[in-house]
């Protein structure tokens, strides 16, 4: 698949999801980026600001398996993965599948479930695999999760550790809309007090796993010049020495950003990657994988602030 091909796709993609979501196209352009690149994405925002209705179109939009979990407190990990249960007719074990097995899995509100729940995800995010009994099953290589958590300040959540934090390739966090905007979306849905179905929205899907593959394909071979990866290296080892931050990121989130970079060039119809698309993903590839040391916290600062300085204090290539 051609770069004009791959920019049309996510052109297709995009007016299906406007058919019902009003603004946040800066969450939809991660979404496509993470598409391209195999990776997951958490939607963060205070309830009511459409992730849940976000992801849910964008999953139609696609030509994939579609499963849903609702965490909740007492979500158990097998009421994700699945179980093996006695078949007393054949008199052998039987695996029921949980939502897990699927293409696109929206994990809603992964933040009130407990960390035992959390961590069912951590091996299928990174491997595209659950191992249940002994046995692994594989996922495929279409596997994403697109998981929408509330502030932490809200009541009710469990923060996600650090290992689970780190298999997401972005954080994106979800702002009020623009008064326009708002205005918009009450014209458009204030007719009802709960949201229409999917369906009713005739959201179509545009493309399938096959056109995916040709996509990541294409995408992966998009040239990052050395000195663009010695800037996305600086950029990683600066988080691990900022006075702020008490852990910066590992290697793993070094090759996320260079993966992401590609993707967003590639998106762009460029078959090269520019500092502008590595400044662009900086924030939602490392946001979430920093820790703030206890003076930064005092002071007020918060994760994108640190980073935000990082990327202006470390030199770009020209």
């Amino acid at each position: 698949m051609d770069l004009s091909e791959i920019k049309d796709v996510s052109a297709r993609i995009r007016a299906e999801v406007a058919k019902a979501i009003i603004g946040q196209e800066r969450a939809l352009d991660l979404l496509l980026v993470a598409l391209i690149a195999e990776g997951h994405v958490l939607l963060e925002g205070v309830p009511g600001t459409a992730k849940t209705l976000l992801a849910r179109c964008f999953a139609a939009s696609l030509s994939l398996k579609f499963g849903r979990v609702q965490f909740t407190p007492d979500l158990m990990p097998g009421d994700v993965l699945g179980t093996n249960l006695f078949d007393f007719r054949t008199n052998e074990f039987r695996l029921t599948k949980g939502p897990i097995f699927t293409q696109v899995l929206l994990a809603d509100e992964i933040n009130r479930t407990p960390p035992k729940t959390q961590a069912a995800l951590l091996e299928a995010m990174n491997e595209r695999s659950v191992t249940i009994d002994g046995t692994t099953h594989d996922l495929g290589a279409s596997f994403m999760v697109i998981a929408t958590q509330n502030p932490i300040e809200h009541q009710g959540t469990y923060p996600l550790p650090e290992a689970q934090l780190d298999r997401f390739l972005f954080k994106h966090v979800l702002d009020y809309p623009s008064e326009e905007e708002e205005h918009t979306i009450v014209a458009r849905h204030g007719n009802r007090a709960t949201m229409a179905g999917i369906d009713s929205f005739g959201i179509a899907a545009v493309t399938g796993a096959k056109e995916l593959a040709a996509m990541r394909k294409t995408v992966a071979g998009i040239r990052l010049a050395d000195d663009l990866v010695g800037y996305i290296v600086a950029l990683a080892r600066a988080t691990r020495e900022h006075p702020s931050l008490q852990f910066g990121v590992s290697p793993r989130a070094a090759n996320m950003l260079a993966s992401a970079a590609r993707a967003y060039a590639g998106l762009a119809g460029r078959d090269y990657v520019i500092p502008d698309d590595v400044k662009l993903l900086a924030n939602p590839t490392l946001r979430h994988r920093v820790v703030l040391a206890p003076g930064a916290e005092i002071e007020g600062l918060d994760a994108d602030q640190v980073i935000g300085q990082i990327v202006e204090q470390t030199p770009a290539p020209r």
